[in-house]
């Protein structure tokens, strides 16, 4: 016990053998309420001198002070508390119980504030970047590796409070030793019941620095088109073109192969495949789909091509190529094409639409008889 406590216990007992007609429980209730009183009042003038000091610095500390006001004022009724109980008459027993009742409060408190302060941090960092924005590949490398590290470091802070708190109690003082051992080195090779999660955890700090995958991207996941909705702890969720949505765990991007559309830049070529006959005027056709790209609102002003990129036994097939800004505009730059390219082939080229074709034996002799006829 700190000597400031020890000198002020013995005031105290000085005090209670002078009012010894007093019960116990009003003397212990005095006690407490001097103690709750100076607590509230020193925690009203430190925030008041707090948000003296940060009202011209940035927005994370002034926001930081703000959140932590509630936080700070439990933590300083708590500490109030302990003391009252430790300087109080009270029965050894009950005494020891209420202040590791208290500390177990008061370490949950403390990690309590840690989470809020990365939380502010995250809400800060992320006023930079606006994912509104059409190009918005920089906003969304930032946002995704924010949001899971923010994730991360609650889980990792909430599981070291919790192991913390826990060593304070002899009974259960092995349970937090578990449980600082697993967010560490130690649990991740031996916690087999926490595999799994740990897993999904490592996953999401791989997934944070390295960026396979950012909020809004455009992938192909399990042969479905979608794209990256949220990213939590311990799953991504991935909205699918059709609205339904596809839970996957962390791990999956990682050790599955999957592709990204919008790894480095949202901008896709679009193909469009058209089947034409032998005697379709490919020049005409090229001339249209330029004019096409040209017209429309979805092109990006870059790549136009079409080639024939293979021949059957009856038709030829043609492959359009031409680029966009992002994935859905590109999928409906393609729907446009073979759209208008279908109408220009039925309206204006009728040649060039697919058609049977049935040889006949050509005689060797003009003057022949045609077949049937002596």
């Amino acid at each position: 016990m700190p000597p400031f406590v020890q000198d002020l216990t013995r005031e105290v007992f000085r005090l209670w053998r002078e009012f010894h007609w007093l019960p116990e429980w009003v003397v212990i209730s005095v006690i407490v309420a001097v103690f709750v009183f100076v607590g509230w009042a020193a925690n009203q003038l430190v925030f008041a001198l707090l948000k003296l000091a940060v009202r011209k610095r940035d927005v994370f500390w002034r926001g930081t002070v703000g959140r932590a006001r509630l936080k700070v004022r439990i933590a300083v009724m708590i500490a109030a508390l302990a003391l009252a109980v430790t300087v109080s008459p009270l029965a050894p027993e009950p005494s020891l119980f209420i202040r590791q009742t208290l500390l177990f409060a008061f370490i949950l408190t403390i990690g309590w504030m840690l989470v809020g302060a990365s939380d502010m941090w995250a809400v800060v960092y992320l006023r930079r970047f606006n994912m509104a924005t059409e190009d918005n590949l920089v906003a969304r490398k930032h946002v995704t590796q924010a949001r899971i590290l923010q994730r991360v470091a609650a889980v990792l802070i909430g599981i070291i409070t919790l192991g913390l708190a826990l060593l304070t109690i002899a009974e259960v003082r092995q349970w937090g030793l578990s449980l600082l051992a697993s967010a560490g080195v130690v649990g991740i090779i031996a916690g087999l019941a926490l595999q799994p999660f740990l897993t999904n955890m490592v996953a999401g700090i791989q997934i944070a620095t390295a960026q396979p995958i950012r909020l809004d991207d455009a992938v192909i996941v399990e042969g479905e088109f979608g794209t990256i909705e949220e990213i939590t702890s311990t799953y991504v969720v991935v909205k699918l073109w059709d609205w339904r949505r596809m839970v996957l765990p962390l791990s999956y991007f990682i050790n599955t192969p999957f592709q990204n559309w919008t790894r480095e830049s949202a901008r896709l070529i679009g193909s469009a495949f058209l089947y034409v006959d032998y005697e379709a005027p490919i020049d005409r056709l090229r001339a249209e789909l330029e004019r096409i790209c040209r017209a429309s609102l979805f092109w990006d002003g870059d790549v136009i091509s079409l080639q024939v990129v293979e021949i059957t036994e009856r038709t030829a097939q043609v492959r359009c190529l031409a680029s966009a800004r992002n994935a859905g505009a590109a999928f409906d730059l393609r729907c446009e094409i073979r759209e208008k390219l279908l109408a220009f082939m039925r309206d204006e080229c009728p040649e060039a639409l697919p058609r049977e074709r049935f040889a006949a034996e050509r005689l060797s002799s003009p003057d022949a008889a045609p077949p049937g006829r002596s």
